[in-house]
């Protein structure tokens, strides 16, 4: 371990053990004498005696041994387990995906060098679901509640530095309580941060930076910055503050000297001014970043550096949202954070890869549903240019509700992709005075932290009732469009602002044309609907029709474990999703990506595969955003319909096999064409990865789609193939998935079965330098490859 600097932030995620099973630990009676599997052994300079037995000795192991195994953090372990149908897993029925939680433990050996000793180290976990407990070296360090929201211990008391010896961590695991409804997954599933710094430093989220004034000459930058002295004299400090555009290019500077007293925290203000400044935006997401420095005497005691953006929001009761002025209709998505193969476990790639899907269907927005999003998500948004509502777990004033609603506005308050906080999600006090109350202290806390930004909760009910939506800048409406609900508070609320906080729920299943209750699939024609739904083209044509409605986050933007409606078991997930679990998009996919992109957008649907049903009607659809769209079966016109905005058309068609087309116009020129054709059986195996770079980290993940065609390269829809995979190189398959939401077939596997001629392998380096090679093999299919290069 390198400490040529004065801060370091190292990842922590190599090395662990991990086992899934319920140890008591006892609670130790002298500090640092818990013993057991928190620390490396019994030490052997002190007397024995009963008194240390009972203290040293994890009561309730007996003789067992522990099956320990090696893990790579982040780990869901959930994920690994199978299913089992029963309606006591999770808050509610089906609410965890079938999918038993537990108790699991996690241990971790590692060395600090003697040059650690006299400064600042902790240990920060950005996500571990349920309750944990964390011991180093046998000392019980924190019992911390909640999943969504990081916490950091403090380990410089406790560490053993040089030759003192060796350091052991062992983390408890407890996820027999859920914190939602939905799939949560088991384990350290955020990333792990060893960090030092000296005893005079920037303290955590120490730095806070505000752009008060914007003009298109100039952008006054506020910063603010919390300096820790930890020693035991005060210290005369000269803070300097650098400002860099997103080419490195030095824009503005600022230093001050200030005494900073002893043990204390002092917080210091500098104000800087970036002369034309570029603007963040979702179509120009350009960035700054802030340097701080301290100086004491001519050393550089600590130095922090974060990224931030120059732009300006605000809502308004006509236009709704409008950014750098300009008014802004917000296309947003709300999203649990689970994926494919790797349950909540997702490497920083994937989160990635899911945040591009959205941005290429369209969408400008996210919503963190219903928790605080991971830090990593927040950093792509800012870079890629997606707005968010970053969300609070619940309605809570408590001290513990109140401590973890700050803790997230100062660990997020630096993005310029968060455009406001939600303080919670239909709660069950939403129009009540006691939850008002509650709410108002939730609200003044979040104002008095984060000034510039507005706050929103997300209701069903109670909109008008109890002075609920009195106490909030922003009505979120989950679901207005009951009974005109949001449209008719107009009239006795006209200054309100409002935003759709979640509304479509659109039940609908990849590939199938029919409602199948028994297998648990629901038609993409959709025809089984919840009775508080609607259709993505209603939710989207009421923003249009009336902009103070300032915008909508259309429930969700993929399929997630848990929450299986409108069926119950053998479903495992949901059918909300506009995409599946492994992002493959459904039909309705192509409605918002005609509703949300300029790009023409024209498809046709469903297949072309009816075997036994020829003379028989289908029900013949598309979705575009064209003037016109000419439909052609086997070369003969069913004549044109004309669209009035981006929408679905529909045709009644006689079952031939061969191929439908349809050719699209706008003003009169042809601007698309799309073919389906009746496929021929399966014939080979083909490879698309998302890209053919993968980082030689032993963390980027590359998304590999796997399709079975014909022998003419078409997707065969019926195919259901059980595909092999296997990996030659520094590499490994981290998961797969085929979105199918009633397969009980298990992620962390080397094969997956086709659903509708699609699955999905996650491929992960191992380090190194090289070729990485997947190969994909079933039986009466030609195989395929794919070739991944390290870098």
């Amino acid at each position: 371990m390198e400490m040529k600097q004065p801060r370091g932030k190292i990842l922590f995620e190599d090395g662990w053990m991990f086992v899934q099973e319920k140890i008591t630990v006892p609670y130790a009676v002298k500090a640092g004498m818990t013993g057991g599997i928190t620390d490396t052994g019994c030490p052997e300079d002190i007397d024995d005696g009963d008194w240390l037995k009972i203290a040293y000795t994890d009561r309730g192991m007996d003789s067992r041994e522990l099956a320990w195994k090696p893990v790579q953090l982040p780990h869901d372990w959930c994920v690994e387990q199978q299913y089992v149908a029963s309606d006591d897993i999770g808050a509610r029925p089906g609410s965890h995906g079938y999918l038993p939680s537990g108790t699991g433990f996690y241990r971790k050996l590692f060395t600090v060098p003697a040059q650690g000793l006299g400064k600042k180290w902790s240990i920060r976990f950005d996500g571990i679901t349920g309750s944990s407990t964390v011991w180093v070296n046998g000392h019980l360090l924190i019992e911390h509640r909640g999943g969504y929201l990081g916490f950091a211990c403090d380990l410089t008391d406790v560490l053993r530095y040089g030759d003192e010896g060796e350091n052991v961590i062992t983390v408890k695991v407890d996820t027999t309580d859920h914190e939602g409804w939905w799939y949560e997954g088991c384990g350290i599933y955020r990333h792990v941060w060893l960090e030092y710094t000296e005893r005079l430093h920037i303290a955590e989220h120490g730095i806070q930076v505000a752009t008060p004034e914007i003009t298109p000459d100039y952008a006054l930058v506020t910063v603010k910055t919390e300096v820790s002295n930890e020693h035991t004299t005060d210290a005369n400090i000269r803070l300097h503050t650098a400002v860099y555009d997103q080419d490195k290019r030095l824009v503005a500077s600022s230093s001050l000297v200030a005494l900073a007293p002893w043990y204390a925290g002092t917080q210091l203000e500098q104000q800087l001014t970036v002369e034309h400044p570029r603007l963040w935006s979702p179509e120009q997401p350009d960035l700054y970043s802030v340097l701080v420095t301290i100086w004491h005497g001519e050393a550089i005691a600590d130095s922090c550096q974060v990224m931030f953006g120059i732009r300006s929001i605000s809502f308004d009761a006509e236009q709704g949202f409008i950014l750098n002025g300009i008014p802004t209709p917000i296309k947003g998505t709300c999203n649990h954070q689970d994926f494919a193969g790797v349950g909540v476990a997702l490497p920083d790639s994937l989160i990635d890869y899911k945040l591009r899907l959205l941005k290429e269907m369209g969408s400008n927005a996210y919503r963190s549903a219903h928790h605080p999003a991971a830090p990593e998500l927040l950093d792509l948004c800012d870079r890629l240019g997606m707005l968010v509502i970053d969300e609070n777990r619940k309605l809570d004033s408590s001290s513990t509700g109140l401590s973890q609603l700050k803790e997230l506005i100062r660990r997020d308050g630096n993005h310029p992709s968060v455009i406001m906080w939600c303080m919670e999600n239909e709660e069950v006090l939403e129009g009540t005075v006691t939850g008002a109350r509650i709410l108002k202290t939730m609200a003044d806390t979040a104002h008095r932290i984060d000034p510039a930004r507005q706050v929103v909760a997300a209701m069903n009910h109670g909109w008008n009732e109890g002075g609920y939506s009195d106490v909030i800048d922003i009505v979120g409406y989950n679901y207005g469009q009951r009974d005109a609900q949001d449209i008719r508070d107009r009239e006795d609320h006209p200054g309100r602002l409002v935003i759709g906080t979640e509304s479509a729920s659109f039940t609908t299943t990849r590939g199938e044309y029919a409602d199948d209750p028994e297998r648990g699939y629901c038609s993409a024609y959709g025809t089984n609907l919840p009775s508080w739904s609607c259709s993505p083209e209603k939710a989207w044509n009421d923003v249009m029709q009336h902009p103070f409605l300032t915008g909508v986050f259309l429930w969700t933007g993929f399929d997630y474990r848990g929450e299986p409606t409108p069926y119950l078991w053998p479903c495992i997930n949901s059918h909300f999703g506009i995409m599946d679990t492994c992002g493959f998009p459904k039909d309705i996919y192509y409605y918002i990506k005609a509703a949300w992109t300029g790009e023409p957008v024209l498809h046709l649907f469903p297949h072309w595969n009816w075997q036994g049903r020829e003379g028989e009607l289908i029900d013949v659809r598309a979705y575009t955003n064209l003037d016109a769209v000419e439909l052609f079966v086997n070369g003969v016109s069913l004549g044109v319909q004309q669209t009035e905005g981006p929408g679905e058309l529909q045709w009644p068609v006689v079952y031939v096999p061969g191929e439908l087309r349809a050719v699209g116009r706008r003003n009169g020129l042809v601007c698309a064409e799309t073919t389906v054709f009746t496929t021929e059986t399966p014939c080979r195996i083909e490879l698309y990865p998302h890209r053919t770079a993968i980082n030689a980290d032993g963390a980027d993940t590359v998304a590999v789609r796997v399709a079975v065609t014909d022998q003419h390269g078409r997707v065969v829809p019926y195919a259901d193939n059980d595909i092999l995979f296997s990996v030659t190189g520094p590499g490994r398959i981290l998961g797969v998935g085929n979105g199918n939401p009633s397969s009980h077939e298990p992620d962390k596997a080397n094969r997956r079965r086709t659903f509708h001629g699609w699955c999905l392998v996650l491929v992960q380096s191992s380090g190194g330098q090289g070729i990485l090679r997947l190969q994909a093999a079933s039986p009466g299919l030609a195989g395929a490859e794919a070739v991944l290069q390290l870098k």
